[in-house]
């Protein structure tokens, strides 16, 4: 060990040693605060998905009801004699996601029972209002664009506004 210290020319010893190591704790604690204060001005962002998208031509879609995109986007696509319209998947009541029953011909909320009629009127259980529809408009290339920012609600009579469907 003398000859290490004749060498560089500093002693070592364990003042010296305690001293660097006191102050790299120090710098390290200092560095990690610091940079977590200014993580603090560049917070996290949200990736949310899209509120506009295409759903497909409207002759894709037969009369009736069409689950293509409840995984996707939580809607439903109904397509009657005359119109398109687009249902959100989501039970007015406390918000679960009803299943649409063909054979009985209607969508059945599996969480508290409520029942909607096709076209999306509360019929049965606790659901205070009827479901709600997306603006749907016809792009350019003839496809469906569905905008979720823009809702309408059939207790405000909002069905009949122009946006809730398309005529086909």
């Amino acid at each position: 060990m003398l000859e290490a210290t004749k060498n560089r020319g500093i002693p070592v010893n364990r003042r010296r040693f305690l001293l660097f190591a006191g102050w790299g704790f120090i710098g390290i604690f200092l560095t990690t605060l610091l940079s977590t204060i200014a993580r603090f001005f560049f917070p996290r962002t949200i990736i949310e998905p899209p509120t506009r998208y295409k759903v497909g031509y409207p002759l894709q879609y037969p009369v009736g009801v069409s689950e293509r995109f409840k995984k996707q986007f939580r809607i439903w696509i109904i397509r009657e004699v005359d119109r398109v319209y687009v249902i959100e998947a989501k039970c007015t009541h406390l918000g679960c996601t009803p299943n649409w029953l063909a054979a009985e011909g209607k969508f059945k909320c599996p969480c508290h029972g409520s029942g909607f009629t096709p076209d999306g009127i509360n019929i049965e259980g606790p659901a205070p209002r009827p479901l709600e529809r997306f603006k749907v408009a016809l792009d350019e290339d003839g496809q469906i664009i569905v905008d979720e920012g823009i809702r309408f609600r059939g207790e405000r009579g909002e069905w009949e506004k122009a946006g809730a469907f398309i005529k086909v």
